[in-house]
């Protein structure tokens, strides 16, 4: 196999196996239902996704390790405003304040 025929093999690999888990799920509709157990695992994917994405920006400064840094403190403070009060600009608010509030005391 010369390597146009391989890469072209690749690519078809590679759609097969990003469109076959989902089209499973439209072409089989309502017959054929997950477990109970897959369903609740299911329903902390986005919060998994969020945090996988958020938790290294917040963590890592500058290429390293960092665990007392601006970016925390304002995760920290947004989270908790989360948690005390309902508003959904709240966590948004009150971490971009103490961000930007950091950020300026220490000129970071």
């Amino acid at each position: 196999m010369n390597y146009d025929a391989s890469l072209w093999l690749i690519f078809i690999l590679i759609a097969l196996a990003t469109t076959l888990p989902r089209a499973i799920f439209i072409v089989l509709g309502n017959r054929v239902a997950l477990p109970s157990v897959v369903q609740r695992a299911l329903r902390y994917a986005p919060a998994a996704a969020l945090a996988a994405i958020v938790v290294p920006d917040v963590l890592v400064v500058g290429g390293t390790l960092e665990l007392f840094n601006p970016k925390l403190a304002a995760a920290a403070a947004a989270i908790a405003a989360a948690a005390l009060w309902r508003n959904p600009w709240l966590p948004f608010i009150v971490g971009m304040g103490v961000l930007l509030g950091l950020r300026q005391m220490i000129g970071g």
